[in-house]
């Protein structure tokens, strides 16, 4: 019987709160749909991350036959047989915990399998190169990518050694874009949050002011404390409720719409985020909303249905 009357009141305030319901309902929405848009946004930097980090390495571009800009090829001569030999028994020696594997490629090897494969007719700025304009390198596989600045500091400066770069280089700004444009779409949903919170709870208080008399009446024939105060704080649950779940079916269309069907075809070498990663998310933006509308709706009923 007490449960029936609870639901029975939660609905009856329902019914007569529909505007300012679908307000809070609206600002949750709006609120929560900002929230998981950052968690998806720094889920698809680390998914890129453990995905590329894995697969870049360390390159030691060897110095070329011709002038260069590096100290340490000032002779203007490619580095020798000698050089190289020397290079990978350092590694070896000093970088073996580092290093996973270590591979040559000659100027000719990197001309035909990655130059060509750019750049097919072998022009570049105005010009047509050959092998012969090419440079050696070594590829460097770490066990850690994290060690680069080791790796660096151990070979770079060598004789032979024109540059040390680690690939990641390349994704770093990229990332971090990304996660600057995280940090402001949490900032902006954490602002949303205070105002659906505060908006929850005007909402509550309104509601329970308009139903003083009813609550009086309840008090006098014995009606618990937590009777009273239980469909109200349902009222806005329910409301926090509904916009969660919308602002989790916004994120599955967009997900659907701009990554699966958009970009996961146009750009093809970028893992992105996934239905799953939305499934995955959208418990947490689901009770985060329900306490959070629960939470504001108790402190708000203290000013009027005080025990």
């Amino acid at each position: 019987m007490r449960l029936r009357f609870i639901l029975s009141e939660t609905w009856t305030s329902l019914r007569r709160n529909v505007p300012m319901l679908l307000s809070v309902m609206l600002v949750t929405f709006i609120s929560f749909l900002f929230i998981g848009a950052s968690l998806l946004t720094q889920a698809q930097i680390t998914k890129a991350k453990g995905d590329w980090y894995d697969k870049v390495e360390v390159v030691v571009w060897l110095c070329p036959d011709g002038t260069s800009q590096s100290p340490n090829c000032a002779a203007g001569t490619a580095a020798t047989a000698q050089q190289i030999n020397a290079l990978q028994d350092v590694i070896q020696q000093e970088l073996g915990d580092d290093v996973s594997s270590v591979t040559y490629e000659s100027p000719e090897d990197f001309y035909n399998d990655s130059f060509l494969k750019q750049y097919p007719n072998g022009e570049f700025q105005g010009r047509t190169l050959t092998a012969a304009d090419m440079q050696g390198s070594l590829w460097l596989k770490l066990k850690n990518p994290e060690k680069y600045k080791v790796v660096s500091e151990v070979l770079s400066g060598r004789d032979g050694v024109e540059e040390v770069v680690d690939q990641r280089q390349i994704f770093e700004p990229v990332f971090a874009v990304l996660n600057r444009a995280t940090a402001a779409t949490a900032m902006l949903a954490a602002v949303m949050v205070v105002v659906a919170v505060m908006l929850t709870g005007t909402t509550i208080r309104m509601s329970a002011a308009s139903r003083s008399e009813e609550t009086e009446i309840m008090r006098f024939v014995g009606a618990s404390n937590w009777t009273i105060r239980l469909p109200f704080i349902l009222e806005g649950a329910v409301a926090a409720l509904l916009g969660s779940l919308l602002s989790c079916l916004a994120l599955s269309a967009l997900v659907k719409v701009f990554i699966t069907d958009w970009l996961a075809k146009s750009v093809t070498w970028i893992p992105y985020v996934t239905q799953g990663t939305v499934l995955l998310i959208s418990p947490v933006l689901i009770v985060g909303a329900v306490l959070l509308s629960v939470i504001a709706s108790s402190v708000a009923l203290n000013r009027y249905l005080k025990a």
